[in-house]
Order: structure tokens, then sequence, then C-alpha cells
């Protein structure tokens, strides 16, 4: 079959049409922008790519099934022509998913507002680790694993499940599509406000997931979170809890991290089932392991999910982009991470203060996603920027005027304003090349605090490149 993607340089695209081509597929596709290392990638497997949409290319190669990525709207000349001509049968990612990769698997939905990427590739790890040749399909780069994407010969299919909407033809959640046998809800709060009105609107979509779980499945939740708990109420399928309250299912206990990672014990229905001791920082990741722990159990083992070994967790390596050490040096550190969530920011930057309480904290943030630049979090992020000693705010520059925002844009010269009157360093800027050259100079400069540094970026973008070419400032690099 002949199969062309339309946005083809997205991960999740990319990845699937990888997959494609691996089980024997004609695969091609086309996109505005490809860049690495989704581009690299296509070309390792020798995917034809094509820069620009055009109507009539697309009409001579008139594939047999053309496959729409979400970050596609009305208007692109091969959607205009698709619907014009309606010759060709076009359907989205996720019914391409469900209908090549999902048959015959036993699905294990990883949901949430954060930390899925991280938790599906940690369940990926440990099926791994104890032979059971799971496929996968996650929106980021495991540093573990071979790829985000991986059909294997086991029954496990682990899927990373957003609650974004599916494509411009059907506005439903991607997870909608999807066909669970295990679903984990990791955390839930209000998110992507440019298609979700409030919170009770994103928890009725994680209650249509709910429902079709089959009586033979299982929920996970996150026990300690009251916005989850309301959709636990009336469910067809067997529910297990994790969370550091005592009467979760799963019990996290012992909870301590410094500079090398974290430890802390896992209890499952009142008996130790592991002592673990890895590289990944903070509470919100132990509970990521414990989510992926019980998701992976249950799948191996349904009556004694403690029978899974979660001894190779030491092994796990993290997730590309998710505090990603880039610099160390004992006068700086240099964290990337994709957080652009208010709670997800606050998270990352206790953890750091806890760990490194001697180091003078610099946030540089770059608001990117249709959220954080709207004034919906706005409040919310002079408090948890807070936090930290010294707050950069970059600008993301859309090559389209922003559409929905108006006044509801985010407010940044007030954000500045309202640090700098709780005492500390802030400034925006109007690009990012120029909030790197005012970091530089800030650290160069006489009066600047003598304490190590540690500088935390804070993108779920490229923030234009200057984490690297900060780095290699730092090492001295001229590129």
């Amino acid at each position: 079959m002949r199969v062309y993607f339309l946005g083809i340089g997205g991960t999740a695209m990319g990845n699937a049409a990888i997959l494609l081509k691996k089980i024997g597929h004609s695969v091609s596709g086309s996109d505005s922008k490809i860049y690495p290392p989704m581009s690299k990638a296509l070309d390792d497997s020798d995917i034809k790519c094509y820069l620009g949409y055009d109507s009539s290319r697309l009409e001579s190669l008139f594939p047999d099934i053309v496959v729409v990525g979400n970050s596609i709207s009305r208007g692109n000349s091969e959607i205009e022509w698709l619907l014009n001509e309606n010759k060709i049968l076009f359907i989205s990612l996720p019914q391409l998913i469900r209908q090549y990769f999902l048959s015959k698997k036993e699905c294990i939905v990883i949901t949430g507002t954060h930390g899925k990427t991280t938790t599906a590739s940690i369940a990926a790890h440990l099926l791994i680790q104890n032979e059971c040749s799971p496929s996968w399909f996650i929106g980021g780069v495991p540093m573990g694993l071979e790829s985000g994407a991986h059909i294997g010969e086991g029954k496990d299919f682990i899927i990373e499940g957003d609650e974004y909407d599916t494509s411009f033809f059907d506005k439903r959640s991607k997870f909608i599509h999807y066909t669970p046998n295990i679903v984990s809800i990791n955390n839930l709060e209000m998110d992507h406000s440019d298609i979700f009105r409030d919170l009770e609107d994103i928890k009725r979509s994680f209650s249509h997931l709910i429902r079709i779980i089959p009586e033979r499945g299982f929920l996970i939740t996150n026990g300690d979170d009251s916005n989850i708990e309301e959709l636990t109420k009336n469910i067809w399928c067997s529910l297990l809890k994790v969370g550091l309250n005592s009467n979760n299912d799963l019990v996290i206990v012992d909870f301590n991290e410094n500079s090398d990672g974290s430890t802390f014990k896992l209890f499952f229905k009142g008996t130790l089932w592991a002592e673990i001791s890895w590289s990944l920082p903070g509470i919100y990741n132990a509970r990521n392991a414990a989510v992926a722990a019980l998701s992976a159990g249950i799948s191996f083992n349904k009556l004694n999910p403690d029978t899974l070994d979660l001894s190779s967790l030491s092994q796990f390596k993290g997730v590309r982009r998710r505090q990603e050490k880039l610099y160390e040096s004992k006068d700086y550190i240099v964290i990337e991470d994709f957080a652009h969530h208010p709670t997800a920011i606050k998270e990352i930057v206790e953890s750091k203060r806890n760990v490194y309480p001697k180091h003078h904290i610099i946030v540089c943030f770059e608001p990117r996603s249709n959220t954080s630049r709207s004034n919906l979090f706005q409040e919310a992020f002079i408090d948890v920027l807070a936090l930290s000693d010294a707050i950069l705010i970059g600008l993301f520059n859309l090559d389209r005027n922003e559409i929905g925002l108006g006044d509801e844009k985010l407010n940044r010269k007030y954000i500045v304003k309202k640090l700098r009157l709780l005492g500390k360093e802030a400034d925006c800027f109007e690009c990012n090349q120029h909030l790197l050259e005012h970091l530089i100079l800030s650290l160069e400069s006489k009066v600047s605090n003598r304490l190590p540094k540690l500088i935390l970026f804070f993108s779920n973008g490229s923030f234009d490149g200057i984490m690297s070419k900060f780095v290699n400032h730092l090492a001295g690099i001229k590129k």
C-alpha cells in the first residue's frame, strides 16, 4: 500500500511513517519544515519527504491513503485538493495507529497532563527487561530505547495517550481512538486552552476514555489527585490507585533525592515490592515510575503485578529534553526540560532547590505552547517562577499571526514587574538571541553573584537553538 503523510515532520507522524515502512508499505510525505532528529530518522529509513505543499504533486503521486497530521488545517493546498476531488481516502494519525498497529495487541494507554512520555518510556523499559518484547509508540526520544516507536513480538503495546484533538476534521481527543486494556492517568489539570474551555471540559474527555475500558481491563490512577477521583465513581473495570497516601494500592514511601538521583520504596497492598535507586530526580518521577510499574505489572500478571522485576529501573536513562543535563562544571550546571505548564515547572524548580541548595538558580522560560502564550496561567507563572533566583523570559515568534490570543495574550512585562516586586532578578526579551546575550553578559559581569549557577531552560520547542549556543560558550567552543 502507498501511504502519504501530510505533516510528516512531526515526531508522532514521522515515527508512524517509519513503522509503516518497516512492515512493508511504500511511504512518503510532505511538510513545511522538517528538522533533526526526525529529518535524519526519515532519511535513514529511505522515506521520500517533500518540503512544502503542492496539490499537483499529490495528484501525480496519487497514494492509496493520506494520513493527515493534527497540525494541518483548512487552506492547506493538499487538503483542499483531497476534499474537492474526493478520490483518495484520508484518515487521522490515531485512526491509522488503531487500524495498523493496535489490532491483536493488549493496549496500555498512558495519559495525564504531565509525565506521559517519561511514564510510557519506563513501562516499555520494564517490559523489555522482563523479556516481554513489547511494542510502543511514544511522543519523545527515550534514551534507553532504540527509537520512539517499535513493533515487538509480544502482546503489549504501550502508547502515550494525548488528550489533544485528533485532526481538523475530528475534534475528539486522540486517545479516544485507541483500544485500551489498561489506562493510566498520572495527573489531571487544566491545559490546552485553545481546544478545552475549562477543566470540566478536559475531565469530560477523560471520562469518555474511561468508558471504553473493557470490563476485563484496568484503570490505574494517581490516587492523590482529587481531579481524577471524581471520574472513578462509576466504572466497569478494575481500579488501582498509586500515590503517597497510605490508602492507595501502590504507595511511594521514604523518598529522598540528591545530585545523583533519588531513592524510594514501593509497597503494593501493604507488602514491599521494591526498593528503588535510580538517576531520575523528583517525587513526580517517582510517581511516574510507580504508575509505569503498576501498568506494566498488571499486563505482566494481573493477579500478582508485583511479580514484575523492577530492579532494572536503576538502568533507566530517562528521556531527552526531560531534565536532560547539558553541561556541568564546578561553577555551572545547565539543564533542559520540556516543561511549559506551571505545575511541571514548580515541581522541577523545587526538586532542584532541594538537590542544589547552594546554587543560584536561573530560569530561562520560553512560553511556546498555545496555553502558555495565553494569560490563563499568568498569575500561576509568577508564583512558580518566583521559586528561582533569576528569571529570563524569551519570546516565541510564530511564522503566522497568533490566532485566538488577542487581549488574552500572556503579559510578560507584567510578570517581570511582579517578580521584581518580590525581589527577584527578572527580565523579558523580544527575541531569544537577546536573552542569550543577556545571560552570558550577566554571568561574566564583575558584580555577578559568585555562587555556583544552575541554569534551567524550559521550552516545549527549540528555544531558537540558544541552549546549545550557551553550552558551547561555557565549554569555550566557538561555532
